[in-house]
């Protein structure tokens, strides 16, 4: 028996609204595995039939979902169940790339934008170098199966990373664009971590609701011979990810 057919009707009248209504019975069928992780939703056309309700109504009832964390929405693709949360340890060699794919998925990196920019005081002090001196900043986003785990800001010195950008474009990885450039082995120097609500351009490239948490991640990393070769600032989707601090 589908979803559809196992779907209470809708109770009318007695205060609770529709909308909440086909929530409760959509969170249902996720509890129950009827959708299973990463599986599109119904569109809200087949979700307005099977409960006799207008799209504004089954929207609404959507977009309380993805509040709670439930379901992503991807632009121009649909409505999904969210992933079971990923494992990503934080330690002396974090690899995105690596713990995706040790957990099963597939990973992948977007260069959103890259710009030569000055040097702000902290990009400075981080990547120890002067106050206004050039440096490459990249914009990235990073899937796992498609779906955006994280979206970060980088910061490199130039002009050693000046081919940076374009190995990062082709090839979709930190670790991948720095062996390009000659860096094949590098180490994490200092982390800190917070949260805070993600604003709205940051939950259009995370697709998640706005004002839902992110955890804000500021890195440094390290060449072999303890030059700082990265500044990073990366916004992880707080339901999608467990962050798991060791050696």
């Amino acid at each position: 028996m589908d979803a559809q057919e196992q779907a209470p009707g809708l109770i009318r009248g007695e205060g609770l609204t529709a909308w909440r209504q086909i929530a409760d019975a959509l969170t249902a069928d996720i509890a129950a595995g009827r959708y299973a992780p990463g599986q599109q939703m119904p569109t809200e056309t087949a979700l307005a039939a099977r409960f006799a309700v207008n799209r504004h109504t089954v929207r609404r009832a959507l977009a309380a979902l993805a509040e709670g964390g439930l379901v992503r929405a991807s632009q121009g693709r649909g409505t999904f169940v969210e992933e079971a949360p990923l494992a990503y340890p934080i330690g002396s060699r974090t690899r995105f790339s690596e713990i995706v794919t040790g957990a099963g998925r597939e990973a992948w990196g977007d260069l959103l934008a890259a710009a030569t920019v000055p040097a702000g005081p902290k990009q400075a002090a981080a990547l120890a170098i002067a106050p206004g001196a050039p440096i490459l900043e990249l914009l990235t986003i990073h899937r796992a199966d498609d779906a955006p785990i994280s979206t970060a800001q980088t910061w490199l010195p130039l002009p050693r990373f000046s081919d940076f950008a374009a190995a990062y474009a082709e090839r979709g990885s930190i670790t991948r664009a720095f062996a390009a450039c000659g860096v094949h082995d590098y180490t994490r120097l200092s982390t800190r971590i917070r949260a805070r609500p993600a604003d709205a351009q940051e939950a259009e490239r995370l697709d998640i609701a706005p004002g839902r948490v992110v955890m804000v991640v500021s890195s440094v990393n390290i060449d072999t011979a303890g030059a700082p070769i990265q500044a990073n600032r990366t916004l992880f989707a707080a339901d999608r990810v467990e962050l798991v601090i060791g050696g």
